[in-house]
């Protein structure tokens, strides 16, 4: 019965779209529209907090029991496969579908909110905001886990890849990164579909 269904939001967002190397990370957050209101109060977008702010959030978003988290990596040699949009769009569903209340009918879905910039299938319905990760608490917790999640995966890639030191710059264009990529060339982590003047 309709009455009896608990209802849940979804927020998903991506980090990584940018950078001339390493994955684009998109994560979701699923949780009931009471416990946003609490667990969530104070949540800001990820570009917005510092390093150690976003790891304090990582902490609470990954562990707190009224939460169901789900992320999903699209490769560099994915993302110049299909473009960086087809790549964000790619990890968007697989996030989606991991957090999918299609197999529960006591569930329901209150509303499913992406950043501007991704989509879903025509078949989810779904609001794509615009600044979703500034306005909407569950795609600014989404948006924390996903640059968490990316950044730490290139902290690792460092140790892979140490002549690129992908530990300070996680991949974006900073002045750093392109005169590396002058001297030493692509790696295997590098988009090659990506302009690097």
């Amino acid at each position: 019965m309709q009455g009896n269904r608990e209802t849940f939001i979804i927020g998903i967002d991506e980090a990584g779209r940018g950078p001339l190397a390493g994955p684009v990370v998109v994560a979701g957050v699923k949780i009931k529209p009471g416990h946003a209101r609490r667990v969530l109060f104070g949540i800001r977008d990820s570009k917005k907090l510092s390093p150690a702010q976003r790891e304090a959030w990582y902490r609470v978003l990954t562990h707190h029991p009224a939460i169901e988290w789900a992320v999903a990596r699209v490769s560099p040699m994915v993302i110049d496969r299909i473009n960086i949009s087809a790549a964000g769009n790619l990890g968007a569903r697989r996030v989606y579908s991991r957090l999918s209340l299609e197999r529960d009918s006591r569930l329901s879905l209150e509303s499913v909110l992406v950043d501007a910039g991704l989509t879903l299938p025509s078949s989810v319905r779904y609001k794509a905001i615009i600044k979703g990760d500034e306005k909407i608490p569950a795609v600014s917790a989404a948006s924390i886990i996903a640059k968490v999640t990316r950044d730490r995966l290139m902290v690792r890639t460092h140790k892979k890849f140490p002549l690129y030191r992908f530990d300070l710059h996680k991949g974006y264009g900073t002045v750093l990164h392109r005169r590396l990529l002058k001297q030493h060339g692509f790696s295997p982590i590098h988009r090659a579909s990506f302009s690097v003047r």
